[in-house]
């Protein structure tokens, strides 16, 4: 788009709203001229936001950061996207499947070199953020390719109560999953204990028969500001093989399952997307479960802090520790 629609489009917007690509738009504008948007941005975010230029492929800051937070908009502090939308599409950019709100952005056709994109916008100051594609994940199946210049990342307010979250996993013997996960950043506590049978108060005696319908699962409480639910699934992917069913290792039966119980709407559809990105990695089928979490029974409390209680217990040196060491690697 060339300087004088990019004026016209300026006129055109007021704060009761603004219709494009079938969108109607309603913000508070943010318009300024030319030489104050020069005086306010820095060289490299006037030649992307105002200019419409793309920053070099791999070169931006926000590309591979995977800090919690929000990231807002350079220009005005629009706020644009959440850190659990983003994910690692390999393109160079920073990129998204869904921004906070649908309003947060302006879609307009791009015929720029001589092929059809849709270039995104701000909504409020309808500065150059990046294109948005159909070849994204799930649920939205968008990528929304934003150059990193073009934002700025907010953590968190450090002062504000912040809500901890919870989510059971199953990833083979939960003495190996309660022992990689409680150091990880954010984790706040792990309990182990067992989810998803029928019998009532199981016991570990009960669990072993294969009969009650049970997970061995990790109790884990995170601190969503210093970690998101997407690092946390990283990482449970790394510490086992969610394409061997019922297994782990020696571990045998349905009580090591690989499984993700989630606890919220959010967990469940990151959930979904992580595993869809793993299996793009893979020519074997991921057997991982995602379901609602339901009762969750304690196990007996000489399972808790196993790994830290028995060091030196035959199946933590052969099996925890090597894995212990490798993820410190």
């Amino acid at each position: 788009m060339n300087l004088c629609k990019t004026a016209l489009i300026l006129l055109l917007v007021t704060t009761s709203g603004l219709s494009l690509m079938g969108k109607n738009i309603m913000t508070n504008k943010v318009v300024k001229t030319d030489a104050e948007w020069k005086s306010i941005l820095t060289p490299a975010q006037y030649k992307v936001m105002r200019k419409k230029g793309t920053e070099r492929a791999g070169s931006g800051e926000y590309e591979h950061n995977k800090k919690a937070g929000e990231y807002q908009c350079a220009a005005c502090g629009q706020e644009l996207f959440l850190s659990d939308t983003k994910y690692d599409s390999g393109s160079g950019w920073p990129s998204f499947y869904q921004p906070i709100k649908s309003s947060s952005v302006i879609e307009v056709m791009d015929k720029s070199f001589g092929r059809a994109r849709t270039e995104i916008l701000c909504a409020r100051c309808n500065s150059h953020l990046g294109h948005v594609f159909n070849d994204g994940p799930k649920p939205t199946g968008l990528r929304y390719c934003i150059n990193s210049v073009s934002l700025d990342f907010k953590e968190p307010d450090k002062t504000q109560v912040v809500a901890l979250e919870t989510v059971y996993l199953g990833a083979g013997c939960f003495w190996c999953t309660e022992a990689l996960l409680d150091s990880l950043p954010g984790v706040t506590s792990v309990e182990v204990g067992y989810m998803g049978g029928k019998l009532k108060d199981p016991t570990y005696k009960d669990i072993c028969t294969g009969k009650t319908g049970h997970a061995e699962v990790a109790k884990i409480s995170f601190d969503p500001t210093k970690t998101t639910f997407a690092q946390l699934l990283d990482a449970f992917w790394e510490m086992h093989d969610p394409t061997s069913l019922n297994q782990q290792g020696a571990d045998r039966g349905t009580q090591y399952r690989s499984v993700i119980f989630y606890t919220s709407a959010a967990q469940k559809e990151a959930a979904t997307i992580s595993m869809g990105t793993i299996q793009k990695k893979t020519k074997k089928t991921i057997v991982t479960e995602i379901t609602p979490a339901s009762i969750y029974y304690s196990a007996e409390n000489y399972h808790q802090d196993y790994y830290k209680s028995n060091p030196n217990d035959p199946y933590c040196r052969a099996v925890i520790l090597p894995k212990l060491k490798k993820k410190k690697k």
